[in-house]
C-alpha cells in the first residue's frame, strides 16, 4: 500500500534508511525532531510503501510554494523491481500537483548507480547546465553514510 507518511512511521522509516547501502543520514535533519518539522511543513507530500506491516519504501517530498523536491527516495533491496518506487514517485507527484507545484528536483549522488538508473528509467533528465552549491549553517548536522554490505 502506498500512503502518506506520518510521524508514527518514523522508527520504521529510519530503520529502512539504515538498511540502504550507501544511504546518507543527517544527524539533525533526519532525527525524529527534524522529520517532525519537515512533515508539519509538508503534511500531504511525504510517501511510504507498506507491505505486511513493514515500511519497504519512502520518499521525503516537500516544496517551497514554487518547486518541489524529493529527498531520501528509497526502496528496500528485497522489494525493488516491482514498481514500488515508481508508484511512490507518482503518488508524490500527484500530491505536489494538487498543491499547484509544476516542477520537481532531486539530488542523487553520482556514485548511486541504482538510483541514477532508476531516475533515467522513469524519464527524469539529468541537468548538466548548472552547478549545485551548498553552505553549511550548522556543522553539527553531520551526514553519516551506511557502510556497504
Amino acid at each position: 500500500m502506498i500512503r502518506v507518511m506520518t510521524l508514527d512511521d518514523y522508527e520504521k522509516v529510519y530503520a529502512l534508511w539504515r538498511s540502504i547501502e550507501g544511504f546518507g543520514i543527517r544527524s539533525i535533519d533526519d532525527s525524529k525532531e527534524g522529520i517532525e518539522r519537515f512533515l508539519k511543513r509538508n503534511p500531504t507530500t511525504n510517501i511510504v510503501a507498506e507491505m505486511d506491516g513493514k515500511i519497504v519504501g519512502a520518499i521525503l517530498c516537500g516544496h517551497d510554494g514554487r518547486q518541489g523536491a524529493f529527498y531520501h527516495v528509497c526502496v528496500h533491496k528485497d522489494y525493488r523491481m516491482h514498481g514500488i518506487g515508481k508508484a511512490m514517485v507518482v503518488r508524490a507527484m500527484e500530491a505536489l500537483q494538487a498543491e499547484k507545484i509544476n516542477k520537481i528536483t532531486l539530488f542523487a549522488f553520482r556514485t548511486n548507480g541504482v538510483g541514477n538508473a532508476f531516475w533515467r528509467g522513469v524519464g527524469w533528465k539529468c541537468r548538466e547546465d548548472m552547478n549545485v552549491y551548498e553552505f553549511v549553517l550548522n556543522k553539527e548536522n553531520i551526514t553519516a553514510f551506511n557502510a556497504e554490505s
